[in-house]
């Protein structure tokens, strides 16, 4: 059956975006369609209990789909979901939340809040990466990578995601780079120069970064980069250099060097300030974090008397915005950068009952600053992978009354969900919150509390 053409009856969407369909009873996922469409896709993969087809045309629309604006959204990896009516899209993404916590974490009759939608549906993002590549013509692109590809980048016309300068600026620097003939980095042979063009876009202060992020070695014509840049986007704020030998394509830099301005840029959520340098985790969506905030504190419901946890913080945003609720918070974050963010961050604000330990999770949890005193709070959100074995096991003995876990990956938060309930905690609540209109992607925020049996703090 493989490179074999067929019509499909699209069913549903997976979690990963792809749509679902059956052949002679197996399961199909498709890299396009919606449900009810029936579509033309080329079979390019056989598994034993699936197949990936790849979508050729559509042949009966569906009636949930909507005109999309991006001219690239046929093949773009990042909006698969832009031409599907935005209702729509909560209700499967609700339905995927629902479907996770059944199916991984087994939970059968769980509650779940109504999903809770977003306040921007386009030029929403604070953070955007554009990967150069070179391509079989001796040019080169910018932009985003095609669907499913890590090696093919398209030149980006214009995305919806992202404030409109974005799109400008990164115009802008494929020009500045064509006509000085600067060497393009390839992702295949690992050979060339430019690497990405990362931008950094505070919503509420406007501020922009500019992360140039190349192979080792000083940056070409840098200084002519610098007046033309900063003299045509006075929305610029800061400038920086991030150099990157490793193979792995990763918009990281191994050496930084600031170029222009402070190095960092400052976002506002609520009434407190967040500085953000290139390589710290700040969630990339500003206003609907504040929604995100708002229903973890609600969630939370924190008292004056609670000594709280913040594991995995970043830059500190959620364990600065709680400090003024609790007596006590202790941030911890692997990152060298966010956790010199995070301490920045507190004075910045003037916020003093919150301290920053640097390191893994899992092994702050077996420090006697972690152990010696109870904590009554502890706010968990991981990357999207969940949290490790070991960093969930010493939470269980640190054995506070009360978890908040926020979470990027409904499957992974199933999966630790399960391990939790087993060990003695109820999940009292689950509030999925759309961070990322038009993408298949969506976070969680919830509530374990001890059972009282369980609990002897």
């Amino acid at each position: 059956m493989s490179e074999k053409v067929v019509d499909l009856k699209i069913e549903d969407l997976a979690f990963d975006g792809k749509s679902v369909a059956r052949l002679d009873g197996k399961v199909v996922f498709v890299n396009g369609g919606l449900p009810g469409e029936t579509v033309r896709a080329k079979i390019v993969r056989n598994k034993p209990r699936f197949s990936n087809a790849v979508l050729l045309e559509v042949i009966d629309k569906s009636d949930l789909r909507v005109p999309a604006p991006c001219p690239h959204v046929s093949y773009c990896g990042g909006c698969t979901w832009q031409d599907l009516d935005y209702n729509s899209q909560l209700r499967f993404k609700q339905k995927q939340v629902n479907d996770c916590l059944q199916r991984i974490g087994k939970f059968k009759d769980l509650q779940i809040d109504t999903i809770i939608g977003a306040v921007e549906l386009f030029h929403y993002r604070n953070k955007m990466e554009f990967s150069f590549n070179v391509t079989e013509d001796g040019d080169f692109t910018v932009g985003l990578h095609k669907r499913g590809r890590f090696d093919e980048v398209f030149n980006l016309e214009k995305c919806y995601l992202q404030p409109h300068v974005a799109n400008e600026i990164v115009a802008y620097v494929r020009e500045f780079v064509h006509r000085h003939q600067i060497p393009v980095y390839d992702v295949r042979n690992h050979t060339g120069f430019m690497r990405f063009v990362m931008l950094r876009m505070a919503k509420r202060t406007g501020q922009v970064m500019v992360n140039i992020v190349t192979n080792m070695g000083d940056l070409p014509y840098q200084q002519e980069l610098i007046s033309e840049l900063t003299e045509k986007f006075p929305e610029i704020s800061t400038i920086v250099h991030n150099q990157n030998a490793q193979k792995s394509n990763i918009a990281v830099g191994e050496v930084e060097r600031v170029l222009y301005g402070t190095g960092f840029i400052e976002e506002k959520l609520f009434d407190y300030t967040f500085r953000i340098r290139a390589n710290s985790f700040f969630q990339t969506n500003s206003l609907q974090t504040e929604t995100l905030y708002r229903t973890a504190f609600d969630v939370l419901d924190p008292q004056r008397s609670d000594r709280a946890m913040d594991l995995y913080c970043g830059t500190g945003s959620i364990g600065l915005l709680l400090a003024r609720h609790v007596s006590e918070v202790i941030g911890v974050e692997l990152v060298p950068d966010a956790v010199q963010m995070a301490r920045e961050n507190a004075e910045l604000n003037n916020v003093t009952n919150i301290s920053f330990w640097e390191g893994d999770v899992k092994d702050f949890l077996r420090t006697e600053e972690a152990t010696a005193q109870p904590f009554s709070v502890v706010v968990v959100d991981p990357p999207r992978a969940g949290l490790h074995p070991k960093a969930l096991k010493r939470l269980l003995e640190i054995n506070s009354p009360k978890i908040v876990y926020i979470s990027c990956n409904p499957s992974t938060f199933a999966r630790d969900a399960a391990e939790l309930v087993t060990a003695g905690y109820r999940l009292e609540q689950v509030s999925p919150v759309d961070m990322f209109p038009h993408t298949m992607h969506i976070e969680l925020v919830s509530r374990f509390e001890r059972s009282p049996e369980n609990s002897d703090v």
